[in-house]
C-alpha cells in the first residue's frame, strides 16, 4: 500500500482570450484581486486555430496567459474554475459588446510533469472532481519538450505557447528549490 501524502504546490495559470483589450485588463484585475500577484505573463498570442469560439465572441481574438506567484493546492482548480464562470458573467453583464461571451478564463496550474486545465464539460478523457467541474492533462512534459495529447486543443500545441509554459515551469521549480 501506498503512503497517502499531501500533493506539492502548483503553479496555478489563466488563459485569457477576447477580441477587447479592456476585457483583458478586466480580467487581469479581477484574477489579480483573487489570486494575487501575476508572476509572468505571456504576450498576446493571434487565436486563429478554430473557428469555435467565433459565434460567441467575435472575430480577431487575442489569448494570454498569466501565472501567479502563490503555489497552490491544484483543488483549488475547482473553486477557480466557478470563480472565473462567473466572472466572464459578470464582464458580459457590464461591458454592453455585441458579443455573448466577450471574455473567456480558463484556469489551470502547471506542475513539474503536465499542465492541466479546468473544464465544465464532460470528455472520454477528462476527469470529474466536483461541482460540476472536470480537469484535462492537455500537456506533459518529457525529454525536455512539452508533449501533445491526442486531445491537445489545435493552439495549445503551439511552440510559442510551448516557450511561455517552460518559463512557468523553469519559475516553479525555482520555487521548489526556495521551498
Amino acid at each position: 500500500m501506498g503512503e497517502i501524502l499531501p500533493h506539492r504546490p502548483v503553479l496555478r495559470i489563466v488563459a485569457a482570450f477576447s477580441r477587447y483589450d479592456e476585457a483583458l485588463a478586466w480580467g487581469r484585475a479581477r484574477c489579480e484581486q483573487a489570486f494575487g500577484p501575476i508572476a509572468l505573463e505571456s504576450e498576446r498570442f493571434e487565436h486563429h486555430e478554430t473557428q469555435y469560439y467565433t459565434a460567441s465572441m467575435g472575430e480577431g481574438l487575442r489569448k494570454t496567459f498569466w501565472a501567479f506567484e502563490s503555489l497552490v493546492d491544484p483543488a483549488e482548480l475547482v473553486a477557480a474554475k466557478i470563480a472565473t464562470n462567473a466572472w466572464e458573467a459578470e464582464f458580459a453583464a457590464e461591458a454592453n459588446k455585441p458579443e455573448a461571451r466577450p471574455l473567456n478564463l480558463d484556469p489551470g496550474y502547471i506542475t513539474e510533469a503536465k499542465l492541466v486545465l479546468a473544464s465544465t464539460k464532460d470528455r472520454d478523457h477528462r476527469l470529474y472532481l466536483e461541482r460540476g467541474i472536470f480537469a484535462e492533462n492537455t500537456l506533459f512534459f518529457r525529454g525536455g519538450t512539452w508533449q501533445l495529447r491526442p486531445w491537445t486543443y489545435p493552439d495549445y500545441q503551439r511552440a510559442d505557447y510551448h516557450l511561455f509554459f517552460t518559463r512557468c515551469r523553469d519559475y516553479l521549480r525555482q520555487r521548489y528549490r526556495a521551498l
